[in-house]
C-alpha cells in the first residue's frame, strides 16, 4: 500500500519558453501518468509552486528568460517551497554550469538529449524522496497538535506556548544563535509540554501543591515527550528541549540531573522562560504576578544555582525592552 503511494503518479512542473521542447517533455512525462503543467515566466513559476505546490520542477538552464539558476535559488530559500525538488534541464554538459546549480540548489540535472529510461527513474527517485519528506512534515504537525490540545486542557495555560516560542526565540536571536537553533527554539516552545499527554487531568490540573506520587507522574512528562519526538530525525534538535528543560544547573533538577554545562542551552532558554511565563500568568488559586517579581524569582534562582545569571539578565532585557510582547490574557 505505501508502496504504491510512493510510487504514484506526481505533479510536475515544467518551465520552459519554448514550445516546442516542452510540447516534447509535457508528452514524455504525460506517457507516464504524471500530471504535467507548463510555464513560461519566472513570475509564473513562482506563483505556480506557491498556489499549488507540485511534487516537482523541470527548469530549463536558459528558459524563462534565462532565469533559471536564480527560479531555483528562490524556490529553495522560501520555507514553504525548499522541499520541492527542482531538476535543472541543460543542453551541454558545462561542470560550472553544475555548480552554479548546486550553489543554487538544484536536486539533479539533466542533459539535453536525455535517455527516457534514465529521465523516468530520476524523477521517480526524487518524488519519492518529496513524498518521503511530506510524511515527516506531516508527523511533525501531528505532534505540534497534539502539543496544542494538551494546552487546551487546561484553560490557565491558554497562549503558553506561543508566547514561550517567541520568547525563547527573541533570546536566542539576542545571543546570536544561528537559525537552525532558532528554529529548534521555536518549535521547543510548542513541543516542550507534549510528554504531559500521559499525565492525568487529575494531577495535571491540580490546585496546590503535588503529593510524592503526583510529582513523581509529572517528573516522567520529559521523558514521555522525548520518546514521542524519538521517531523523527527533523525533531532531533528540539529532542534536548522537551527532555531537559526542568533540568538545573546545580542537578537537582529532573529528569536526569544534568549540572552546569551538561544542561544544553537551548534547554536552559526554554526552562527561563517557562518560569517567567508561569509566573506572570494567573491561576484559580493565585493573580498573576507582576514581570518585576517574576524577575526576581529568576534572579534567585540564579543565586541558588539553579540558572545561568548572564542568561537571566539577557532575558530581562529583552523583556523591557519589548513590554508589548507581554500584553496578554493574564486569566480564564
Amino acid at each position: 500500500m505505501l508502496k504504491s503511494i510512493v510510487n504514484a503518479p506526481a505533479s510536475i512542473l515544467i518551465a520552459d519558453d519554448d514550445e516546442t521542447s516542452s510540447r516534447f517533455l509535457k508528452r514524455l512525462l504525460t506517457r507516464e501518468g504524471h500530471s504535467v503543467s507548463v510555464v513560461q515566466s519566472a513570475d509564473a513559476v513562482l506563483s505556480a509552486c506557491a498556489t499549488h505546490p507540485p511534487d516537482l520542477v523541470l527548469i530549463d538552464l536558459v528558459a524563462p528568460q534565462g532565469h533559471g539558476f536564480e527560479i531555483c535559488r528562490q524556490l529553495k530559500e522560501n520555507t514553504a517551497t525548499r522541499f520541492i525538488p527542482i531538476v535543472i534541464v541543460t543542453s551541454q554538459q558545462d561542470k560550472q554550469d553544475k555548480l552554479n546549480g548546486i550553489d543554487a540548489g538544484a536536486d539533479d540535472f539533466v542533459t539535453k538529449p536525455f535517455d527516457t529510461a534514465e529521465l523516468h527513474a530520476r524523477i521517480r527517485s526524487l518524488v519519492r524522496l518529496k513524498r518521503n519528506t511530506d510524511d515527516l512534515e506531516s508527523a511533525e504537525a501531528v505532534l505540534l497538535g497534539l502539543g496544542a490540545t494538551i494546552e487546551a486542557r487546561d484553560p490557565c495555560t491558554r497562549g503558553h506556548c506561543q508566547r514561550l516560542a517567541a520568547y525563547a526565540t527573541s533570546l536566542g536571536r539576542s545571543l546570536g544563535l544561528d537559525d537552525d537553533d532558532l528554529s529548534a527554539l521555536e518549535r521547543g516552545g510548542f513541543l516542550h509540554d507534549i510528554g504531559k499527554i500521559a499525565v492525568p487531568d487529575a494531577v495535571l490540573l491540580k490546585e496546590g501543591r503535588l503529593d510524592p506520587q503526583e510529582s513523581r507522574v509529572m517528573q516522567e512528562h520529559p521523558i514521555v515527550g522525548d520518546a514521542l519526538c524519538s521517531g523523527l530525525r527533523s525533531l532531533n534538535a528540539v529532542r534536548p528541549i522537551v527532555r531537559h528543560h526542568h533540568e538545573r544547573l546545580d542537578g537537582s533538577g529532573y529528569p536526569d540531573g544534568l549540572k552546569n554545562a551538561e544542561v544544553p542551552l537551548l534547554a536552559q532558554i526554554v526552562s527561563i522562560v517557562d518560569v517567567f511565563d508561569a509566573l506572570t500568568t494567573a491561576r484559580p488559586y493565585r493573580t498573576a504576578r507582576p514581570n518585576g517579581e517574576a524577575f526576581d524569582v529568576l534572579s534567585s534562582e540564579s543565586s541558588k544555582g539553579w540558572r545561568d545569571r548572564a542568561l537571566v539578565d539577557a532575558f530581562v532585557t529583552i523583556v523591557e525592552e519589548k513590554p508589548d510582547q507581554n500584553t496578554r490574557p493574564r486569566s480564564r
